[in-house]
């Protein structure tokens, strides 16, 4: 499979947003293998608006639930189990990169066993790390790079979103020893024109392009 898994260093730091650029600038497909919160909304059908691509192109989640709540208690609370053998890509025309969207960071638990990064290892996608660019980034960042790669997972590289801090930037890739990628500036309206423009104008295209 070729694309990228798309995690972050907390919860809503932006990695539907994210995934919803890289699969507009990519003519990819998405997948949130686990969601929770779906109370509030389904991530699958915010990319498919704000990327403006069919339904066909965003597939379904392997596991939902209502609360928004850390997947393991989630699943508890609803009586199932989250395992991690049930996760296989779904069936979809080859040659077409894969966004798939983590959910939360990469030690969020989906058992009592199993963390999001035994999902990515099983996945086997390079991961991007989508990072804010305020105060505190550095230090998630760099926590969620130590836990990526004590795992040894492939790290693309990270995108930050926000407002542009090149101080932290520069932190980011000197003590991480990772490229930042990309950046994602705080957009008024989202839609699928918007997301483009910023891949253009604020992202490394070959960093993407080339892996696929």
């Amino acid at each position: 499979m070729i694309g990228s898994f798309i995690t972050g260093t907390d919860t809503h730091v932006g990695k539907t947003v994210l995934s919803a650029l890289l699969v507009a600038a990519l003519d990819g497909m998405y997948w949130k293998p686990v969601q929770t919160g779906t109370s509030e909304g389904m991530d699958r059908e915010s990319v498919r608006a704000w990327a403006g691509v069919p339904q066909e192109r965003t597939w379904p989640e392997r596991y939902h639930f209502d609360p928004p709540v850390s997947p393991h208690l989630a699943s508890r609370l609803a009586e199932v189990r989250i395992a991690l053998d049930a996760f296989e890509f779904p069936d979809a025309p080859a040659g077409l990169p894969w966004i798939v969207e983590g959910a939360g960071g990469v030690m969020v638990p989906l058992n009592e066993r199993d963390l999001m990064r035994d999902l990515m290892r099983r996945l086997g996608l390079p991961v991007v790390v989508a990072a804010r660019t305020a105060l505190g980034t550095i230090n998630h960042t760099l926590l969620t790079l130590a836990a990526l790669r004590e795992a040894h997972l492939h790290v693309r590289g990270v995108v930050l979103i926000g407002e542009e801090n090149a101080e932290n930037r520069r932190a980011i890739e000197h003590y991480g020893d990772i490229r930042v990628i990309g950046q994602i500036p705080m957009i008024e309206r989202i839609h699928r024109a918007a997301l483009l423009e910023v891949f253009e104008k604020r992202f490394d295209r070959e960093a993407f392009l080339t892996a696929l």
